[in-house]
C-alpha cells in the first residue's frame, strides 16, 4: 500500500520521469535526479524551473541556480490550526532539507503523542538520525518531550531554526550531537525509557568519531537495542527507510521478530510513502515506513 500527502499546499510534484523530477517548494520550482521516475515525463519543458541538480558521472552533483533565494520558507499545517514551518536551501546531495512524502508521518507523530500527552505529562519521544526535524517539530507540537539526535552539528542547527519558525517552547526539546547507537547504549544504561521512538536511518554513513554505519548489516542490532529503551504500553515505534535493498516486508519481518523477543503485544503496520504527480496522477514511490504500536 502507498500511502500519498494530499494537503500541502506549498509543496508540488509537478511532472517527473527520465529519472528526474519537477517540484515546487513554495513559489520555487527545482528539477531534481529521482531513480524511481523510470517513465517519461509528460512536459518538462513548460516549466520555467529556478535551480536544477546535475549529477555528476564520478557520483554526487552540483546545483546550477537560475532565481533562487540562498533560503526560503515553506509550511505545512499537521492538524488544523497546527502550522510547521521549515527554512529550505540548496544542500547537498540534491536535498531542500525537507521530504515531504514525510507529510503522512507527521500526521501520524502528531496525532499519536495529542493524544497519549492528555494522559500523561512527561510523554517522551526520541528522534533519532533525526536530520532537520520534521518529525521531533510534529511530536512537540502534540506536547511531547522530544529528545532530537544527530551526528552532524550543522544540520542539528537548522533543525533548531524550524523548530524556531514553528514557535516550538524550547524546553519542549532536547537537542543531542551524536553517534546514535553510542546515544542509544547509554540510555540503556540509564535506566531511561521512551513513549515514542522515531528512526529514519541513512543507507551508509559515519559519526562524529568516524563510526561507520551501513543499514542492511547494522540496522537488526540497532533495533533491538532501541525496543529496550520503548516502554511496554501505549507507545509506539517508528522506521523509515529510503534505501531500495531494505524492503518493506523485510523491514516489517524485522520489527515484529523483535518486538517478540522483546516482549511486547502489539501491532505493526507497513506502507510505502509516495506522493501524486500533478500532470499524470501517477504516485511516486519515495521510501518505506512501518509502525509498531504496542497496547
Amino acid at each position: 500500500m502507498i500511502k500519498c500527502v494530499d494537503n500541502f499546499k506549498d509543496y508540488e510534484l509537478l511532472d517527473s520521469g527520465d529519472n528526474e523530477k519537477i517540484e515546487r517548494f513554495g513559489k520555487y520550482i527545482l528539477r531534481r535526479p529521482d531513480p524511481q521516475a523510470l517513465w517519461h515525463p509528460k512536459d518538462f519543458g513548460k516549466y520555467k524551473v529556478n535551480a536544477v541538480y546535475h549529477r555528476s558521472r564520478s557520483g554526487g552533483g552540483s546545483w546550477e541556480f537560475f532565481d533562487l533565494p540562498k533560503k526560503w520558507e515553506i509550511s505545512y499545517d499537521v492538524a488544523r490550526n497546527v502550522k510547521m514551518r521549515f527554512n529550505l536551501k540548496p544542500f547537498t546531495f540534491k536535498h531542500t532539507g525537507v521530504f515531504p512524502e514525510q507529510a503522512v508521518n507527521w500526521q501520524y507523530i502528531y496525532k499519536f503523542c495529542n493524544a497519549r500527552s492528555k494522559d500523561a505529562s512527561d510523554f517522551k519521544v526520541l528522534n533519532l538520525f533525526a536530520y532537520t526535524g520534521g518529525a521531533t517539530i510534529a511530536a512537540a507540537l502534540g506536547s511531547a518531550k522530544v529528545t532530537h539526535v544527530d551526528a552532524a552539528k550543522g544540520i542539528l542547527t537548522w533543525a533548531k531554526e524550524n523548530a524556531d519558525l514553528s514557535e516550538i517552547p524550547h524546553d519542549s526539546i532536547r537537542w543531542i550531537v551524536d553517534d546514535c547507537k553510542k546515544f542509544v547504549d547509554r540510555e540503556i544504561r540509564r535506566k531511561n525509557l521512551y513513549d515514542g521512538i522515531i528512526m529514519d536511518p541513512p543507507s551508509y554513513g559515519r559519526g562524529p568519531s568516524g563510526e561507520t554505519w551501513k543499514i542492511e548489516s547494522s540496522i537488526y542490532d540497532f533495533l533491538d537495542l532501541c525496543f529496550k529503551l520503548l516502554k511496554k504500553h501505549n507507545s509506539f515505534l517508528m522506521l523509515n527507510s529510503y534505501t531500495t535493498g531494505l524492503q518493506t516486508g523485510v523491514m516489517d519481518y524485522m520489527v515484529k521478530d523483535l518486538a517478540k523477543t522483546n516482549g511486547f503485544d502489539g501491532e505493526s503496520n507497513s506502507y510505502e510513502l509516495g506522493i501524486k504527480c500533478a500532470s499524470t496522477g501517477l504516485l511516486l514511490p519515495e521510501g518505506s515506513t512501518i509502525v509498531f504500536n504496542t497496547r
